[in-house]
């Protein structure tokens, strides 16, 4: 009996939760995919902070972030091949209208850094004068910022197939601006935290630009965001985690945003963890070709986009509903949008979850 007891005392301990498991954590480290939406780079410092500080394992997570190039990471999460991933708002919503079931969860840039930039020699001062003009746009879904910016000023472009005598020839290239700019290209498109930049390393300083900063006309398109499924939201056991796919993904958000407040006030250091996974995509152009340079310039800009809207309030990642309802109301008003996305296409509640706040 004394036998029997015990072996029922020791099956007892086996069956207990584990302390991992008690304090919320599981006892073997979730496997995640993070698609991000180009190469490793600055742009995305805040998830290698995290990475390289512990602050995605002190959530239980082992995140793989994966570099796609110029492709969209809309197709690698609603396939599968990824969980997780990074992109703009107009890419998301236009994928929710060809009826993918994505779903936005954290908004970690609260102001667009998208502009078009023209040499000062070219005279064009104003969206106006885009008339008659080539315009440089970026494939998959990174061409809508600029036709946005057209059509409200009531420019038609050679990518609407509708229209037989466009007034804005655009010239699809592959990000470098080097390749078009400015023999075949009258403007580029550029971000303020990497193209510009490499404008400026071809021999083009900024007293000889003319940057038009897509914000600047009501265009505030917002971007780097995070995405998932809706696949993954409603998964009860993510890949056999005992975690559900939205707790997953409020551990994610956690500590991503805990990786970007870090790397935001500490940017030296975040460009120094960023640095050794960099490849050629890093370094700039021309003059400007030094990867720790290019990604300093770029990190301060990324700064920027982050600190601003909802992050100055403390609530970093938050999707703040008038501005998200005026993306919508510019998008359908340039018909890119035919009607409201559903409401299923936003999902605060992993914000919510990840934050402790409403």
């Amino acid at each position: 009996m004394k036998k029997f007891a015990l072996l029922s005392a020791l099956l007892g301990l086996a069956l207990l939760p584990s302390a991992s498991a008690q304090s919320g954590t599981p006892a073997k480290p979730v496997q995640v995919r993070l698609q991000l939406k180009w190469f490793p780079q600055a742009q995305f410092a805040g998830f290698f902070v995290a990475q390289a500080k512990g602050y995605f394992k002190a959530e239980g997570l082992d995140v793989q972030l994966l570099p796609i190039g110029d492709q969209s990471p809309i197709q690698t999460v609603s396939t599968g091949a990824a969980d997780f991933g990074t992109t703009w708002i107009t890419d998301l919503l236009t994928a929710r209208q060809q009826g993918l079931p994505v779903v936005h969860i954290a908004q970690l840039f609260q102001k667009s850094g998208f502009t078009l930039v023209s040499l000062k020699s070219s005279k064009m001062t104003k969206p106006a004068d885009f008339k008659g003009k080539r315009v440089g746009v970026w494939p998959s879904g990174n061409e809508y910022p600029a036709i946005a910016l057209m059509k409200k000023y009531g420019l038609t472009t050679s990518l609407d197939s509708t229209v037989s005598n466009p007034s804005v020839q655009a010239v699809t290239y592959p990000f470098d601006p080097s390749i078009v700019f400015p023999d075949k290209v009258d403007l580029v498109s550029a971000m303020t935290y990497n193209e510009v930049d490499q404008i400026v390393g071809l021999g083009y300083s900024m007293d000889k630009l003319r940057i038009f900063k897509a914000s600047d006309y009501g265009i505030n398109l917002l971007e780097d965001l995070m995405f998932t499924s809706q696949k993954v939201l409603d998964d009860k056991n993510f890949k056999g985690s005992g975690l559900s796919g939205r707790e997953v993904a409020a551990r994610l958000v956690r500590a991503s945003i805990k990786g970007w407040n870090y790397a935001v006030k500490n940017q030296a250091e975040a460009v120094n963890i960023v640095l050794p996974l960099c490849g050629n995509t890093c370094k700039g152009s021309g003059t400007r070709a030094d990867a720790k340079g290019h990604q300093t310039w770029q990190m301060a800009e990324i700064a920027k986009l982050y600190n601003s809207g909802p992050t100055l309030s403390g609530r970093a990642g938050y999707l703040d509903p008038a501005v998200y309802k005026s993306n919508v109301t510019l998008l359908k008003s340039l018909g890119i949008l035919k009607a409201d996305p559903a409401a299923g296409a936003v999902d605060y509640t992993v914000w919510q979850a990840a934050t402790g706040k409403k």
